[in-house]
């Protein structure tokens, strides 16, 4: 009873430690109270040509105009001369579990599945943590909006798309509800040395699993249609979680997110989705150029979930996660960008563009697959992803492209907040600096009263 007593206090000890440490000591931003200009800059709008000692002017949060050349303001306000500096519409990861996971080694910390294998009624938004250490890391990079899904089982809910900076999650949703997960079963057995189950046994799991899904999908068409024939119809939320992505919504219709690589997994689940008329977006997608046609006739766009990863099959080239998005966009497929990377490291989401351009893709293409493509994937399309009048001012400054590790991302704005872009890091780094500095400052006064 001793050596539990003493296991039991290590680890509560430990989690609130990690709990204590995990909490966001910068101070959110004000709303945008005046006019502010930044101009002089190259600005890059990704839904038109680059504009050369160009303006962006926003107010309350909306852009209110875009050009080249000289501008003052008619009244009062801020301006930013950006002269030599770059102005981009903020990234969008498309795919995180930024604020649903904290330090992944402990559960406690972690708040992105629930228990059982359909659960459509949850939303991924109320269970983000706005004072989560990794928001500030990863907008301190230039990527001020994600898209944040629940994961595991067969229908794990709900995600949202999330901007990188409030003090609550009301604060940082941007769109609630965008959409409904869905995990595709894979379609053919593994043979691998590892797998212990003998194909019959895999191949009636799968048939199991199909048969789920179209059962899940049938009761809450049944359900959405007893709600509408009585509105007295009792509430079961999961199936009413599930209205938002059904034929019924009409022009709200959300999509279905389907985690997707195979090209097996890809032509089953795109055909089945056009066989219900729901609007599918494919995850991950290693095999989606092989489906190109299909994808295309249904308007089925691609989350690639990263390049920095090795190649599927043995057989495969070296390069094929890293000439994925190339492909993709060579053949008119609507794609964007995520990672491959931990939660704590979605701040990378630049560079793993960075490695499609270094492979071929062209580096405009990669720019709008952090960016405008990924908005349009998400539904926010109207609202972010470029600099153009009347979206919202959610955009960067920069010292050069922001697929350039070298790049720095010297002023953020959120909806027009001048943001904090610090971070635990620049703040420990600015620690250390100023320690070593009085060492410096401290050993050379000592040699100056040293005896010559």
């Amino acid at each position: 009873m001793t050596t539990l007593r003493r296991t039991l206090g290590f680890v509560t000890g430990a989690l609130l430690a990690c709990g204590a440490a995990a909490q966001d000591l910068t101070v959110k931003a004000p709303a945008q109270s005046q006019t502010i200009a930044i101009v002089n800059a190259t600005v890059h709008p990704v839904s038109g040509p680059d504009i050369d000692r160009g303006y962006v002017v926003f107010d309350r949060g909306v852009i209110t105009a875009v050009g080249a050349g000289d501008y003052t303001l008619p009244g009062p306000g801020t301006v930013i001369d950006a002269t030599g500096k770059h102005v981009y519409p903020g990234m969008i990861g498309p795919w995180t579990r930024l604020g649903l996971v904290e330090i992944g080694a402990v559960r406690a910390s972690d708040d992105f599945r629930e228990l059982g294998g359909v659960t459509p009624e949850v939303w991924a938004a109320v269970a983000v943590n706005p004072d989560s250490t990794l928001l500030p890391v990863t907008r301190s990079n230039g990527v001020l909006v994600v898209g944040v899904w629940p994961a595991g089982g067969l229908v794990p809910g709900r995600g949202s798309v999330m901007q990188l900076e409030g003090w609550t999650w009301e604060d940082m949703a941007v769109e609630r509800d965008a959409g409904l997960v869905l995990n595709w079963p894979g379609m053919r057995p593994v043979t691998a040395w590892w797998m212990q189950r003998s194909e019959s046994e895999q191949l009636t799991d799968i048939r199991k699993s199909l048969d789920r899904i179209d059962e899940v999908f049938d009761t809450a068409v049944a359900y959405a249609a007893a709600r509408d024939a009585d509105p007295d119809h009792p509430v079961d939320l999961r199936w009413e979680g599930m209205r938002g992505v059904l034929p019924a919504a009409g022009e709200k219709q959300k999509p279905v997110f389907i985690s997707a690589q195979d090209i097996d997994q890809i032509n089953a689940a795109v055909a089945w989705a056009a066989g219900r008329k729901l609007r599918a977006v494919i995850v991950g997608g290693r095999d989606a150029p092989l489906a190109a046609d299909l994808l295309k006739k249904n308007n089925v766009p691609v989350i690639v979930t990263g390049t920095e990863v090795f190649p599927k099959r043995a057989d495969s080239p070296y390069d094929d996660a890293y000439t994925l998005p190339g492909r993709l966009e060579e053949l008119g497929i609507l794609w964007c960008m995520g990672t491959s990377d931990d939660t704590a490291h979605e701040r990378n989401l630049p560079y793993n563009a960075a490695m499609a351009v270094a492979y071929g893709l062209p580096h405009d293409a990669a720019i709008r697959g952090v960016t405008l493509n990924t908005a349009r994937v998400l539904g926010v399309g109207d609202r972010l992803g470029s600099i153009e009048t009347g979206k919202q001012a959610t955009l960067i400054i920069t010292s050069g492209s922001p697929l350039e590790v070298t790049t720095i991302i010297e002023r953020a704005f959120v909806q027009g907040r001048d943001i904090d872009l610090s971070n635990k890091q620049t703040k420990l780094a600015d620690k250390y600096r100023e320690k070593y500095r009085q060492q410096r400052a401290a050993e050379a006064k000592a040699n100056e009263k040293a005896p010559r």
